[in-house]
């Protein structure tokens, strides 16, 4: 049976929420979760306090929609990453997704959360749509750790989950604005973490 036809006052409506997702995600990169205002979102948007509130009723929704929107692009490169044609080497695959991490960080459109928030963790974890695309993100990197490490190209001396919480931490590492602000190139930036994360610090001959 065909989906019933989208009114147009509730093509606007998706349209205005995708805009002030679109300026949460913009603003939790460049100013971080303390510092945003709901007073912000709306004048960023365009909108009144009131009708953002009809939408998003408090600040941690707002963070959970960012969340979920940049959680659905991870997933949506994994898939990519997975129907790529030629050879599936899991740690090529584990470099790109990290190098795509701090792609979109240093182009100001990774959200950044507090560690320690119980009122937004709550918020997250009752979020049925964060929690499912969470899990998803992370069995998919978790399949190509384990294959990673039994092909030993990475260590097995690391749980698997230590090497998946590595690679999310690219995705909100400070290094990278300490390194774009001293006037680094991205690729030089990304090409240094890169190593620093699957190489290591030691020397090699």
């Amino acid at each position: 049976m065909a989906n019933p036809k989208v009114s147009f006052k509730q093509q606007v409506l998706k349209a205005r929420e995708e805009a002030i997702v679109v300026s949460v995600n913009r603003l939790l990169a460049d100013k971080g979760f303390d510092l945003m205002t709901m007073d912000e979102v709306a004048a960023d948007v365009g909108i009144a306090k009131a009708s953002l509130y009809k939408h998003f009723a408090s600040k941690e929704a707002l963070a959970a929609a960012a969340m979920n929107r940049i959680l659905r692009r991870s997933m949506d490169y994994l898939t990519e990453l997975e129907q790529q044609p030629g050879p599936t080497d899991p740690v090529e695959r584990l470099k790109a997704v990290a190098r795509w991490t701090m792609e979109v960080q240093l182009a100001g459109e990774m959200p950044s959360l507090p560690a320690q928030n119980s009122t937004l963790r709550a918020e997250l974890m009752a979020d049925a749509d964060y929690m499912n695309l969470l899990m998803a993100v992370s069995e998919k990197l978790g399949e190509w750790i384990v294959q990673g490490q039994a092909d030993g190209q990475l260590s097995q001396n690391l749980p698997p989950e230590v090497i998946l919480y590595t690679l999310f931490a690219r995705a909100c590492d400070p290094v990278l604005g300490v390194l774009k602000a001293g006037g680094h190139a991205h690729d030089q930036i990304i090409a240094w973490l890169i190593e620093s994360c699957f190489s290591g610090l030691a020397r090699r001959p």
